[in-house]
């Protein structure tokens, strides 16, 4: 009895402290806010990169014995104000091998996928802000590589962008 006497003992300080202290600020409109805001901003960690997920995705289709396509692969070392134009190319690319995935059954079929439609998303959201630059190549202008090359240039310009 002591145990559930001690236990009530201190739950009622504390409902007190919380009851007089902080519900006091959702009396008022200004508490009210504070409250929405610190409960629904999206929280954001420093340094976090919006491709981050295709990342995890890239990194889980490298290994890929199954894929064996040659892809138009931009340079990783492109010229900064083509880099929106080359992501595209690379996310481009990959709707080649989601096509060459439900063709060949592949293992890693959904991973790709991912990624397409992340990116696909990312660039129906933000219009293309970058205009053509003369410099800037088409994606027919790369040349073609291997799926392993293609998908380490597709990762170096991916962090690169996270910079």
């Amino acid at each position: 009895q002591k145990t559930y006497l001690g236990s009530v003992c201190l739950q009622y300080p504390q409902y007190w402290l919380l009851n007089s202290h902080c519900f006091c600020l959702l009396k008022s409109g200004m508490g009210l806010i504070i409250f929405f805001l610190c409960a629904y901003v999206p929280k954001t960690e420093a340094g976090h990169c919006k491709w981050a997920e295709v990342l995890k995705d890239l990194e889980r289709i490298k290994t890929s014995k199954d894929i064996d396509v040659s892809l138009y692969t931009a340079n990783a070392d492109e010229d900064v104000k083509c880099q929106e134009l080359v992501m595209r190319c690379f996310f481009l690319e990959t709707q080649v091998i989601v096509q060459e995935c439900r063709l060949k059954n592949c293992s890693k079929t959904q991973d790709v996928w991912n990624i397409w439609k992340n990116g696909n998303q990312s660039f129906e959201k933000n219009k293309l802000t970058s205009k053509k630059l003369e410099k800037c190549k088409e994606c027919e202008e790369y040349e073609e590589k291997n799926f392993t090359e293609f998908v380490e240039n597709f990762v170096k310009v991916m962090q690169r962008d996270c910079k």
